[in-house]
């Protein structure tokens, strides 16, 4: 059997996140239905890791085994045809068979958007976060910087999760703003249940002066009740996978 490696872009304003659902609709289980309907085989498609319901992604990652005998260059298009608009394949090679989308995977790269105005934009209404505050922009670029490096982001960890060891590392964290709109993105090589909106949360947190312990304190805390709120899942995107 082939192994196929493929990049996926889509809106998950619709869906209830990556992983298939018995009675619900996911990304996961929409793109195995493609896959039948071009090649009459049924597959089990593996991500890089889950996305939650409602968040985006400009590069996710996938992979399966197939028989058919279809040329990779061949199966976006054809995926596409069969796939609704918010979904899109937009690259596919042969990999070898020790290939895993989750488990080769070296690091990614997140990106969250949040729309800075006293007023909402329909525009921006299922893939950004709607902060009507002022925020002090030049002190969460600030505070963003102790980010960087290995630590124990326990504090920014949402419960529910199994995972034992919460140190990671993250190697960069940039934020810009262009009129209204915020972009943050922090790639590193791994990230936490929640991770990523929490730390947006707790930057949002410091922009409006709600939180006033430095983000440096707050990290070596590892405490969730030192950190800020959870943005929304409907600014996040998955940017980047690296292999």
């Amino acid at each position: 059997m082939r192994n196929l490696k493929i990049k996926i872009q889509y809106n998950g304003a619709n869906y209830c996140g990556w992983q298939k659902q018995p009675d619900s609709l996911g990304i996961q289980g929409t793109i195995e239905k493609a896959i039948y309907e071009i090649t009459n085989e049924e597959v089990k498609i593996t991500g890089s890791g889950r996305t939650d319901a409602g968040v985006h992604a400009l590069g996710q990652v996938a992979n399966f085994k197939l028989n058919s005998k279809i040329p990779a260059d061949r199966i976006p298009n054809a995926l596409n045809a069969k796939l609704p608009k918010d979904i899109a394949v937009i690259e596919c090679e042969e990999v070898k068979d020790s290939f895993h989308a989750r488990y080769s995977a070296k690091g990614k790269r997140y990106r969250y958007l949040i729309y800075n105005s006293p007023y909402r934009n329909p525009i921006y209404k299922d893939t950004s976060y709607h902060v009507k505050y002022d925020l002090d922009f030049n002190k969460m670029c600030e505070e963003a910087k102790s980010l960087i490096g290995t630590h124990d982001f326990k504090g920014f960890m949402s419960s529910g999760s199994s995972v034992v060891d919460t140190v990671r590392t993250i190697y960069d964290v940039e934020i810009t703003r262009e009129e209204n709109l915020i972009t943050i993105e922090v790639e590193g090589n791994g990230f936490l249940y929640n991770m990523v909106r929490i730390i947006v949360g707790t930057l949002v947190d410091i922009g409006r002066g709600r939180i006033e312990d430095n983000l440096a304190e707050i990290i070596n805390s590892k405490s969730r009740s030192k950190t800020g709120h959870t943005a929304p899942a409907h600014g996040l995107f998955l940017k980047k996978v690296d292999y």
